[in-house]
């Protein structure tokens, strides 16, 4: 059958070349394209929001929106559905057609980031947490309350066209972009719906493979950073899950150790870091001026609420004429032209190779390192002002992450299928890793902090080697 250019749409991108999506032109007036999706206000609103949520101000050339990645996400659930269909087929009964998979997972890669607000996952911590909710639980929402109709509608994509009586479910989408919190969730799902969340939640899955990419090169980090194809040449599904074969493993291996790279050196770097930290500072006064409450609630001001409106409105302060509002303008306007009020004094970066051992650190309790510290300091410096910032990073896989349980290994010498997460299969990896910082508000007292905090680890260690 002669390809139908008519019904095809090209987005040239930087990482994957050309993504294909299905365009309004010459569809049956009963069918919702790609393209309605791609153009809807809530996903265009995501070229609003920056990929790298505070990143962008430290490397120049990171000014890519979450609009790229979801479109790249949603390419890339169409390759791995062309590789691993097959075997999810093999490995689950009444799976429905190959079109309405690709559809499915299609979807959800687009919309896996809707519900995201400014600064990214820095506004979930900073804000919607206190609503208890995540931008998951309102990228729910939207996709099954705002966007369900579209959805039902779509009858195609660039590889195949849904069977007639086959339409896409919006709660199934909902379903595989949120990640798993406990095994109750995935109740009343078929089984070839929860292995296909391992699309979405686990070790490699299209959302982290497409933003290490993409991050990688945008910020000049590295122009290929792992090795995709292959990665996804030798993944599977068994009736355990997503399984990647033994000849695949230095693969992920590689993968992992440049994810936790990006966030050494990218999303942890100590500039941004020092961003979030002024961010924080100013983040909840700025929110009860510029938001009415729980988005759930809000949903019409939510969908307007993006980066670009919210910087425009924190410039405006500066001027205003309440004393409060300009005085907040003015913090931002600092903000806004990097001048940061805070700077790195002291670093420490300890490698976790088991999952407890990070508990039983002293970087376990960092507000009582701080105050350690401020007792080892000289008496003139003891009450200046200090902040410490500790980042945190899972390396590799651990039973007791939520994404738990999502990957496996096959061996063919042993024909043996097992979950990723035993310490021999990565011990040239760290379980995790945390980067400890105390920042200052001027380098003036850099020796004395380094001084002080190189003091309490000696003495942390001496105490714990005398148990």
């Amino acid at each position: 059958m002669t390809r139908d250019y008519a019904l095809e749409s090209l987005a040239h991108d930087p990482i994957h070349g050309y993504i294909p999506f299905v365009s309004r032109g010459g569809l049956p007036a009963n069918e919702v394209s790609e393209q309605e999706i791609i153009d809807h206000p809530w996903v265009q609103r995501m070229r609003h929001i920056h990929q790298l949520q505070t990143a962008w101000w430290v490397f120049p050339s990171a000014e890519h929106m979450r609009f790229q990645h979801v479109l790249g996400v949603m390419h890339l659930a169409s390759r791995a559905i062309t590789e691993w269909y097959d075997s999810l087929c093999s490995a689950c009964v009444n799976v429905p057609s190959r079109a309405y998979v690709e559809s499915l997972v299609r979807m959800a890669g687009l919309l896996h980031d809707v519900g995201h607000g400014p600064f990214g996952h820095f506004f979930d911590d900073q804000y919607l947490d206190q609503f208890d909710i995540t931008h998951e639980d309102l990228g729910a929402v939207i996709i099954e309350q705002e966007l369900g109709e579209l959805l039902r509608g779509i009858r195609r994509n660039p590889a195949g066209k849904l069977q007639p009586l086959e339409e896409l479910d919006p709660r199934q989408i909902a379903f595989l972009i949120r990640r798993p919190k406990s095994k109750s969730g995935d109740e009343g799902h078929p089984d070839w719906l929860r292995k296909l969340r391992s699309l979405f939640s686990g070790i490699y899955t299209v959302d982290n493979m497409d933003f290490v990419l993409r991050d990688a090169y945008m910020t000049g980090f590295n122009t290929k950073a792992f090795d995709l194809s292959r990665l996804v040449h030798y993944s599977f599904f068994t009736k355990e899950g997503l399984t990647i074969h033994l000849r695949g493993l230095p693969t992920l291996i590689h993968f992992i150790e440049t994810r936790a790279n990006l966030f050494r050196m990218i999303y942890f770097h100590r500039t941004v870091r020092a961003l979030d930290l002024s961010l924080e500072e100013i983040f909840k006064p700025t929110m009860e001026r510029l938001f009415p409450g729980n988005p759930l609630e809000h949903l019409d001001a939510y969908q307007q609420f993006t980066e670009s409106s919210f910087l425009v409105d924190v410039q405006r302060w500066a001027t205003a004429a309440d004393p409060e509002l300009q005085e907040l303008g003015k913090r931002w306007q600092r903000i806004l032209c990097r001048e940061v009020g805070w700077k790195m004094a002291v670093e420490r970066t300890v490698n976790f190779h088991t999952t407890a051992a990070e508990r039983m650190t002293i970087f376990s309790e960092p507000q009582l390192v701080l105050q350690r510290v401020r007792e080892r300091l000289p008496r003139p410096v003891r009450d200046i002002p200090l902040n410490i910032d500790v980042a945190r990073h899972y390396h590799r896989p651990s039973g007791r992450l939520p994404t738990g349980g999502q990957n496996h290994l096959y061996d063919p010498g042993t024909e043996t299928i097992q979950e990723l997460h035993d310490d021999e299969l990565f011990r040239a990896l760290p379980a995790s890793f945390l980067i400890f910082r105390i920042y200052c508000q001027t380098h003036e007292h850099d020796a004395e902090l380094n001084a002080a905090l190189h003091a309490v680890l000696g003495e942390a260690m001496d105490a714990k080697t005398n148990m």
